[in-house]
Order: C-alpha cells, then structure tokens, then sequence
C-alpha cells in the first residue's frame, strides 16, 4: 500500500448558482456564509488538516474580484502561498479545465478534486488508502443522506460502482455522491472527448468509462454532509451549526 498522502487539491468553484438566485448574482455560491464563514473555508480546513499542500481553485472570470477579496480576508487562516486561482474564461464543465489545463500541474500522482458548494466530513486518508487497496482510477466519496432520491444514487457490485441512478422513487441505498473525488491521473487516457469541444462533465465523460471497465470506486462514509446548492439546503445547513 502507498504510504504517501496526495499533496493536491482542486476545487470547482466556477458555477452558476442558479438555483440561488438573486443571491448568487452578487456572490458566489461557496463565499455563502455558514456560521459566519464562507462554505469553501470548511473544505479548505479538511484539506490542511490532511496535509493537503497545493490547491487549485477554479473560478469563472466574473467572479475573480470576490474570490481576491475572499483571499485577502483569510490570508492568515491559510497558507494561500499553497492556493492558487485558475479563471475560467468560458464555462469548461466539471472536467474540462482539469482537463485541459492542469494535467501538467497534476503530474503523476492522485489528486483530490471537489465542488466547492457543500459541507462535508470526508476521512480523506481513509478514503485514500482505501482507492489504493482496491486498485481503482477514481474514488468518489458516498455520502449518507435522509432523502437519496433527490439525488443521484450510487448502485454498487462490492466496492465498485457500475452506475447512478438520477432521483430514483425507490432509492436502492441512502449513498449519494458527496462531490468529492480522489482521482488518478491515468484515468485521463478514458476521457470521452468530442471534436473540438474543450467543454467536459466528470460525471457523463469519465465516470461512465471507469465505471464499464470496473475501475470506479464508492467510498462509503458517514459523516455530516450539507448539500447548500438551494435555499432550502442553505437554511437547514446555517440552522444545524448555529445550533
């Protein structure tokens, strides 16, 4: 078993926030507050706690005066030498910047990728050793919730994930994909690229691929998860920890 923690993270921090309306037109979605602190800064915390050292966040090209404000908020609370900002100049999708851009910077070691929108508690080195015992190309990270089925829901053969079931009315599990990845770059020679399109979705692109061939992986954990993607979830996130 490889003893070495992955050293780097990438976080996906450029969408829309649609569903958060007005709201999000004036700050994006993981500057939202909980308990008084951004939504990126809980998973900032998880990543320095596991020895995470460099962290890409990906941002969109509007939203690069808040995210600089946001760094000069909390440049004592983390060694922002180690976090870097990438712009997005036109929306790539959830793998197309990694993609395309930052295969180099990832090199040849596992990589820990996450959205930027959503409170979690991930044993991030249980779940790499974990991606290293059962030899997969990517680990998503399964979370526990009381309503799977307004979500995409994990079918499982053992430790493997062959599909997912989108918003099923009778949900086979409670696991749900927390938004959290641990990826290995060989994985990228199975991207399903189209054309000329430089814009790709992890979850239609890759995961589909891996899944076929075997080689994507469910790491089941239960710890607090807190989707903040609309008012609803938003709200019974800030009324959890304020309480």
């Amino acid at each position: 078993m490889a003893s070495t923690m992955p050293k780097k993270a990438i976080i996906l921090a450029g969408g829309k926030g649609t569903r958060l309306h007005p709201i999000t037109l004036e700050i994006p979605k993981p500057l939202l507050t909980v308990k008084k602190q951004p939504i990126i800064n809980y998973l900032l915390d998880i990543f320095k706690k596991y020895g995470i050292r460099e962290v890409k966040i990906i941002i969109k090209e509007a939203d690069k005066e808040d995210f600089f404000w946001w760094r000069k908020r909390y440049e004592t609370r983390f060694d922002l030498r180690s976090i870097t900002f990438e712009v997005e100049k036109e929306p790539m999708g959830t793998l197309g910047y990694v993609y395309h851009h930052l295969r180099d910077w990832i090199g040849n070691e596992p990589f820990f990728m996450s959205n930027a929108d959503e409170l979690k508690e991930v044993d991030l080195a249980g779940m790499h050793d974990f991606h290293v015992e059962n030899s997969g190309l990517a680990t998503l990270a399964l979370m526990k919730v009381d309503n799977p089925s307004d979500y995409g829901v994990a079918i499982m053969q053992n430790e493997r994930i062959t599909e997912f079931l989108e918003k099923p009315e009778n949900p086979p599990s409670s696991f749900i994909s927390g938004g959290l990845y641990l990826i290995s770059p060989e994985s990228f020679s199975r991207v399903a690229t189209s054309g000329n399109s430089k814009f790709l979705m992890i979850e239609k692109d890759l995961f589909p691929k891996l899944a076929q061939a075997k080689l994507l992986l469910g790491y089941k954990h239960d710890g607090r998860f807190f989707d903040c993607g609309t008012f609803e979830r938003l709200e019974k996130a800030i009324k959890f920890f304020s309480s």
